[in-house]
């Protein structure tokens, strides 16, 4: 490379000599020439310099661009920040009615309550998979001075890959999974024929929920020292299944029967729940509960049942219609029956999320008590807060 530059050079350099230098004196000339030979192999040393160090500059770039991707191939990704795990949940909801009432053969109007309740729900998640929760809701009672503080939930539950436990005040299997899925309607007493006898929510109770796929195992057991037997007043097993708006279950249900702090005897349940809500508005359920009364005095034994059927379609974006039909029987003999039988109907208004006021008409009918029915007008407030932190 450094020879081609140099002879370019000198055959330029020759090109320009003007003829009168070269017949000029023979010894000056060659001196000149080596002098500017010189001069030219100088200038040519300098640009291989030159291209030499531009070529090792780019060699430097090339290799750090390569190093560069290198730490930029096996750098792990960014890892997210920790998701939040503790939520706090403040709620309330507020349920006055106004109605007419027709009962014990004598009518009045009315300001009752339908359930208003208020609560605060806690969750920790203090290792990957396991949550602890405690909760609890008191109910207050618009119907005479607001009271606040008759419990509904009081509990602490523990819940992990291997199942949910919870010890407490707190909702049975046999609601859960039975009548849950017909107390749909705006009323205290709601589900009409459950409501006679069934057990809403339990004190001193253990339970345990696993859930796999669509199925909920379901186990509950009461432990009252106070009352009843020294070991379990009341054991509930559950087995429900959902799948796509499908509702299925069955439970078993054997209750200490007790009076006053006497066991009198047992009350043994089997029951099944059956909903099906589908993708037009329409919904229906249906439970049935068959009852046995197991009692240590002779001749006492007797068996009944409970049945509730519900319905709802909603009819426009705003205004829903429900309707249900009931029928319980406690087994008693004809003087001490308050077996009935009735319906309700109910049109509901649904301005905004959280709003929600009704119209209902309720009848039963008693075999051996005066018939009941009522016009009620509802009105229903929730309102809901949760932080994550």
């Amino acid at each position: 490379m450094r020879s081609i530059f140099l002879v370019i050079l000198i055959l330029t350099f020759l090109s320009v000599i003007p003829f009168n230098v070269v017949a000029a004196d023979s010894d000056t000339s060659l001196e000149m020439l080596k002098r500017q030979i010189e001069q030219l192999q100088q200038q040519v040393l300098a640009l291989e310099k030159a291209q030499q160090a531009q070529e090792i500059e780019k060699a430097k770039q090339a290799s750090l661009a390569k190093q560069v991707t290198k730490v930029e191939e096996v750098e792990p990704p960014t890892m997210p920040e920790k998701p939040l795990n503790n939520t706090l949940s403040v709620y309330a909801t507020m349920r006055p009615t106004f109605g007419y009432f027709d009962e014990d053969a004598e009518t009045f109007w009315d300001v009752r309550d339908a359930l208003s309740r208020a609560g605060i729900k806690a969750t920790n998640e203090f290792m990957p998979g396991w949550t602890a929760e405690l909760h609890g809701e008191w109910g207050i009672d618009l119907s005479n001075n607001g009271d606040f503080g008759t419990a509904r939930k009081a509990y602490v539950a523990v819940g992990g890959p291997y199942g949910r436990v919870a010890v407490g005040k707190q909702r049975p299997p046999q609601y859960l999974l039975i009548a849950e899925y017909v107390d749909i309607f705006n009323h205290a007493n709601s589900p009409f024929s459950y409501d006679a006898e069934g057990i809403f929510f339990v004190n001193n109770m253990v339970t345990y929920r696993l859930q796999t796929g669509g199925f909920s195992w379901l186990a509950a057991s009461q432990f009252d020292g106070e009352s009843g037997s020294n070991g379990a007043d009341l054991v509930n097993l559950g087995l429900g299944y959902d799948q796509s708006g499908f509702h299925g279950a069955v439970t078993y249900l054997m209750q200490d029967s007790i009076d006053g702090n006497f066991t009198t005897g047992e009350d043994e349940v089997w029951a099944i729940s059956l909903a099906q809500d589908f993708n037009n508005g329409l919904y229906l359920a249906a439970a049935y509960q068959d009852k046995s009364y197991q009692r240590d005095a002779i001749s006492q034994d007797r068996s009944g049942h409970t049945l509730d059927v519900s319905t709802a379609y909603r009819i426009s974006e705003q205004f829903r219609v429900k309707l249900g039909y009931f029928d319980f029987d406690d087994g008693r003999g004809a003087l001490l029956s308050q077996r009935y039988d009735g319906y309700n109907t109910t049109l509901e208004w649904l301005p905004d999320d959280n709003l929600r006021f009704h119209l209902e008409y309720l009848a039963k009918d008693y075999d051996n008590l005066n018939d009941f029915d009522s016009w009620i007008i509802g009105f229903r407030y929730d309102f809901a807060k949760d932080w994550q932190f």
